[in-house]
């Protein structure tokens, strides 16, 4: 599975963005799909994950009430709807993809995407 996420930029505290995650490759229902982030000088961090065929969630509690993980699997793509946004979410967030379900482990993830910046400004 090749994955591509975007949707990333800067935004005003309190705003919020979209961002996508197109799958290509193996079959993208089969897979449960997850959000990273990773702050500068920080280890990358589970942000939400969703699983096979989006009836299951999981966020970090962190984000809860904030961001919403979802998936079209007719479009091959996973979305992270983020709002009252804050700097602290500053971070790259990579979409992940795991055969083996949920997880929030970055060991447990068999495929990375490139990543996306995000920056709130105060």
């Amino acid at each position: 599975v090749q994955l591509q996420a975007y949707g990333g930029g800067l935004v005003q505290a309190g705003g919020s963005l979209r961002l996508s995650c197109a799958a290509s490759g193996r079959t993208f229902s089969g897979y449960a799909m997850g959000w990273f982030r990773q702050a500068p000088g920080k280890e990358r961090e589970f942000v939400a994950t969703i699983n096979w065929n989006g009836h299951t969630t999981d966020y970090a509690d962190s984000v809860k009430g904030r961001f919403t993980i979802s998936r079209d699997n007719t479009k091959n793509t996973v979305y992270l709807q983020v709002i009252s946004l804050k700097p602290e979410d500053t971070a790259v967030y990579y979409c992940a993809g795991s055969i083996r379900g949920l997880t929030r482990t970055t060991n447990l993830v068999d495929y990375w995407g490139q990543g996306t910046l995000v920056t709130v400004s105060s």
